[in-house]
């Protein structure tokens, strides 16, 4: 009984392990130096957001857009570090994040999508959540800002890892627990250059023209967690520990089983 206990166990292991194909993914790290991290828009420092996720967002020109991400505690960390954009247009040069909780794919966003928009010049940002009926809008709606969400865009200067000619970036903190914990959720971003009118996005499934124009979450990419840190307790954790004291029981039940007959004897 042993024996079959334990190849049950790794049967379901095994089984639940199995990864899905992230064509669009972008896996997303555990930092604890983003607890370091001082929210002004920039670089603040040399190796603030040096771990975390680096991922490259094509421009067409010398240097893409760069996107940071990584994860600690409650909150998702972004970062986009937009060197391309060095002429600036203060109100109109932004960029927005969204996050799909559920990962369901579908063409409607619905109430667990949410997106996050910074702009250039502007003293806050804010939040937009899916579920409107209102398709001229995308079927988002605006809503007060999470507690302890931070969005701020600004200008670069000479601590930026990439370049010291100045140019737009952004720092976004955003509250897990808007969507709940995942090792997987739906993901976009946009970046909007005022000055040439342009915008550069990741997946680049589709060009908006403006940032509100928000294509369907059936279309975003992926914010992947491959070694399951970013849920408290992941199903592999939870069937690990189930199988360990699996195995423990029936260990004490032969052992007792074996004690009994002894005695008999």
């Amino acid at each position: 009984m042993l024996i079959l206990g334990g190849l049950f166990f790794f049967i379901i292991l095994g089984s639940s392990s199995i990864a899905p194909s992230y064509a669009q993914g972008i896996p997303i790290t555990i930092s604890n130096t983003m607890s370091k991290v001082l929210f002004d828009g920039k670089w603040s420092f040399a190796r603030e957001w040096k771990e975390s996720t680096l991922t490259e967002i094509e421009t067409g020109a010398d240097e893409p857009i760069y996107l940071r991400t990584a994860h600690l505690g409650d909150y998702i960390y972004v970062m986009i570090d937009a060197d391309q954009d060095t002429h600036f247009t203060k109100g109109s040069d932004a960029t927005v994040v969204c996050i799909d909780g559920n990962t369901d794919k579908e063409k409607i966003p619905n109430t667990n999508d949410y997106c996050f928009v910074a702009t250039l010049g502007e003293k806050s940002s804010f939040t937009l959540q899916g579920g409107s009926p209102l398709g001229i809008n995308g079927n988002f709606r605006k809503i007060p800002n999470p507690r302890d969400f931070i969005g701020i865009a600004s200008v670069s200067d000479q601590n930026d890892r990439y370049t010291t000619v100045p140019h737009a970036s952004y720092e976004f903190r955003i509250p897990i627990n808007l969507f709940g914990r995942s090792d997987v959720y739906g993901f976009y971003t946009s970046v909007y250059f005022g000055h040439t009118n342009k915008f550069y996005s990741f997946p680049s499934t589709s060009t908006p023209s403006s940032l509100f124009e928000i294509p369907p979450p059936a279309t975003w990419g992926e914010l992947v967690s491959p070694d399951k840190s970013l849920p408290e307790f992941s199903w592999p954790t939870i069937l690990l520990l189930s199988g360990v004291l699996f195995v423990i029981y029936f260990t004490k039940m032969r052992s007792g089983h074996l004690h009994l007959r002894t005695n008999g004897n």
